[in-house]
């Protein structure tokens, strides 16, 4: 298969392009779709991109697939200047499960929907040093590319409209509707890239990556749809690591860079007439197997955790996350006395099980197995929706009458690992070596727990347009939650278009969060021996005896006050649309620092009681005050000679500024542990690009076509422990190049360059690095691997 596609791609760039045009569909490959009819943000009828009250980009399944990658999260970051995708490394399950940011805001704080219908969050708590740590957000890698139709990304707060999560905005995923025609392709590609690390320099080719999909549409009756997409991945791991000094001779141990996956993924789309009276009954239903393998941090021969007899010369431990991923739902829709009805029902379910391989636990010794279950963690989500909508005609224009309620059930399930995961073994009592899994340790028993909760919530949206030009809309929600009780939220926006040409938008909301089970249940412990004692260290839920001794408080939602304005103008084949926005978020959720009984006395004596050594938890009390600048300019150039141009240029501005952190409310503690270190509060401030500019050219000729992008990244900062060890990725300018031919009438072949000029961010000094593991920062909003060269063959019947 390599052979085949290298060799292609030789052809391709050999066959000359056709003296006639020819009309082709439009790629839109570097920019959005405006033409396209959106549906998020409002429950009127249905606009295109540029006549929406809110700002939306429209994303075609053209825009996505023509790229090298097939992940949805790190398409969206290719075009969307608003969507940050850091492809972080050794940061355990985050390695495998790596969330997305809109507006430089927590993952977990943007809405993913899948056609209209919310999307189940993933199991995992992202609870180590990474961008959107202490979130659990939606996996958006977990449909492909290949199933989407296009994807409609609101940049507004919308928690009136849709609920928990709308801070940030709202991503709809839209599945694609086909009842004939399909398509499949197979690509191939592998970074070939000059590494410059600081101790070291050299060139590598690795992460080679073979991507199959498919998809056909079926007929269901006279005027139903079937619709059924696959895809399989298959890539190898990335290593960026530098050198290790503490080797003889010094050499690259560790390994630092994309995990290796292996993954499957289905989907059916399906909706069918039931009556002539135009009932409709539809539904999808989708389900991943994702097998994702990382590495920790490797441990040398002479670690006093490492067991010589089983690893001479040391060892390095990986992590093993194998996620099942369901998603479904059902509906249907009609009407009802001049009222549109849609009922539906979903169904989401994430499993992630833990596996730590080629290790060991020290303290049984070169007794230890090396491969290690370590538990699961369980996320599901019923969601029950009922939407209502009717545009009634009022005097000389109209009102659009929309309400609707919910009603969801969430669960969260901890499962314990296998003993030798989490045990302290016959030389536990060597207060030198660590228990557990080398790694990443087992869940305990004591961690495992099965709970649950329940909303319900009702909503109503009106938008009316009193004269063609102007439109006003005004939405309110609220929610009851069992386990915090009720929260109501209200949005009011409006537009108007002083001519075709020019128009005024703007819009003030109020919007929520409801803390996450895994941010409210999430534990995780290990045991530790000091002076011949066992004591335990790890992460609580906040309503725990030992988190609440040291000051933790039941969760609260989540609370922001959204504010955009903003202008569309267009002219011909050119458009522009500037928003400006700010998001101001009280009580925010964040995962506090350890706080170890050694930092007082006081400290001790209220973790005594509970045989804890260190502990930390989810507290509220961030509060951020995010402004911004949204900038998207498309204009389009039809020549009869040279064929068509679509040029883009589009930009985010984003400042984020942490205004108040959590203080420590314990009684007693003088003076009180930090809860909230600096390198948290940097992260939420410098850890995504504040400015980020994408400029692209599509071009289409007949049988050919190609796609030139380039990415300015303003520089990020991955923030140590003091200003010192602070690390800076630079400000970097990344260009991606794909062209295209038509073989064949049906037959296209691609070649193309991520990252074409093999940018990297600014290496790692190396007395930052003493171990050689973290080469390059893993903040980095483009990745740390280089240039990745592939080629595409692709079929369309």
């Amino acid at each position: 298969m390599k052979t085949l596609l290298l060799a292609g791609t030789a052809l391709a760039a050999t066959i000359a392009v056709p003296a006639v045009a020819q009309d082709t569909a439009s790629s839109t490959a570097g920019q959005p779709d405006e033409q396209a009819i959106v549906v998020t943000g409002s429950r009127a009828a249905p606009r295109s991109a540029l006549d929406t009250v809110s700002p939306v980009d429209v994303l075609s399944n053209q825009a996505l697939s023509q790229q090298g990658t097939t992940e949805i999260a790190q398409a969206l970051a290719n075009i969307a200047p608003s969507i940050d995708f850091p492809r972080s490394a050794v940061v355990d399950g985050t390695d495998s499960i790596r969330p997305a940011t809109l507006r430089g805001l927590s993952p977990d704080q943007t809405l993913v929907l899948v056609n209209g219908v919310r999307a189940h969050a993933s199991a995992l708590v992202n609870v180590n040093g990474s961008v959107g740590r202490g979130s659990s957000a939606v996996d958006l890698n977990t449909v492909p590319s290949v199933a989407i139709g296009q994807i409609e990304v609101l940049r507004d707060g919308a928690s009136a409209q849709y609920g928990s999560d709308a801070i940030a905005g709202v991503i709809n995923l839209r599945l694609r509707e086909a009842r004939s025609g399909g398509g499949a392709s197979v690509s191939y590609g592998e970074y070939l890239s000059h590494v410059q690390t600081a101790r070291d320099d050299r060139h590598v080719s690795d992460g080679d990556t073979t991507t199959l999909n498919g998809w056909v549409g079926l007929p269901l009756g006279a005027e139903g749809f079937l619709t059924i997409s696959g895809e399989f991945l298959d890539r190898n791991p990335t290593n960026r690591s530098d050198i290790d000094p503490r080797v003889q001779p010094p050499r690259v141990r560790a390994r630092f860079g994309d995990p290796e996956v292996d993954q499957y993924t289905g989907f059916v789309n399906a909706g069918i007439p039931l009556a002539a009276d135009g009932w409709q009954l539809y539904g999808w239903t989708g389900y991943q197997y994702r097998d994702s393998t990382s590495a920790a941090f490797n441990r040398p021969s002479n670690n006093v955790n490492n067991v010589p007899a089983i690893y001479p010369d040391g060892f390095l431990p990986k992590i093993d996350v194998r996620s099942h991923d369901l998603n479904s739902a059902v509906g249907l829709r009609g009407d009802v006395s001049d009222w549109n009805v849609d009922l539906n029902i979903s169904y989401g379910r994430n499993r992630l099980d833990f596996r730590t391989q080629d290790s060991l636990n020290a303290t049984y010794g070169a007794q230890s197995q090396t491969d290690f279950y370590d538990g699961a963690l369980i996320y599901d989500q019923w969601v029950t929706g009922l939407d209502v909508t009717r545009e009634v005609p009022v005097g000389s224009g109209s009102l659009n009458v929309a309400w609707g309620a919910e009603y969801r059930r969430e669960g969260y399930r901890i499962i314990a690992g296998e003993p030798a995961s989490y045990n302290r073994g016959p030389l536990g009592g060597n207060t030198a070596l660590a228990g557990g899994a080398q790694g990443f340790i087992g869940f305990q028993p004591a961690n495992e727990l099965e709970v649950h909760r329940s909303n319900v919530s009702g909503y109503l949206d009106l938008e009316y347009k009193p004269v063609e030009q102007f439109t006003v809309g005004v939405a309110g929600r609220a929610e009851h939650y069992s386990d915090f009780g009720w929260t109501a939220n209200g949005k009011l926006s409006a537009r108007y278009d002083f001519s075709q040409q020019f128009a005024l938008r703007g819009a003030v909301s109020t919007g929520f969060r409801a803390p996450s089970l895994q941010q409210s249940y999430f534990t995780s412990t290990a045991s530790v021996i000091q002076d011949g004692n066992v004591l335990e260290t790890g992460t609580y839920p906040a309503t725990s005896a030992i988190a609440s001794a040291l000051g933790a408080l039941p969760l609260e939602p989540e609370k922001s006050t959204n504010l955009s304005f903003g202008g569309v103008f267009r002219s011909g084949h050119f458009s522009l649309t500037v928003d400006a926005y700010q998001i101001t978020i009280r009580d925010q959720i964040g995962l506090s620092e350890n706080i170890a009984a050694t930092f007082s006395p006081q400290v001790a004596a209220l973790l005594a009681p509970f045989g804890v050594q260190a502990a930390r938890f989810y507290i509220n009390g961030i509060k951020t005050r995010t402004r911004g600048l949204d900038i998207v300019a498309n204009y389009r150039i039809p020549t009869a000679s040279a064929g068509r141009f679509d040029l883009s240029l589009a930009a985010n501005l984003n400042d984020v500024d942490v205004l108040r952190v959590p203080t420590n409310t314990a009684a007693g503690l003088d003076p009180a542990p930090l809860l909230f270190a600096r390198s948290r509060i940097l992260t939420y401030e410098e850890g995504t690009p504040e400015t980020k500019i994408v400029g692209s050219v599509d071009w289409n000729l007949g049988r050919a076509g190609a796609t030139l992008r380039g990415t300015y990244y303003d520089s990020v900062l991955q923030p140590g422990s003091t200003e010192a060890s602070d690390l800076r990725t630079g400000q970097k300018f990344v260009v991606d190049l794909e062209a295209r031919y038509q073989v064949l009438n049906g037959v296209r072949l691609a070649v193309g360059a991520n990252n074409l000029f093999d940018v990297y961010p600014d290496a790692v000094p190396a007395a930052l690095n003493s171990t050689g593991v973290t080469a390059f920062p893993f903040y980095s909003p483009f990745g740390f691997n280089g240039r990745f060269v592939y080629g595409r063959l692709s079929l369309e019947f």
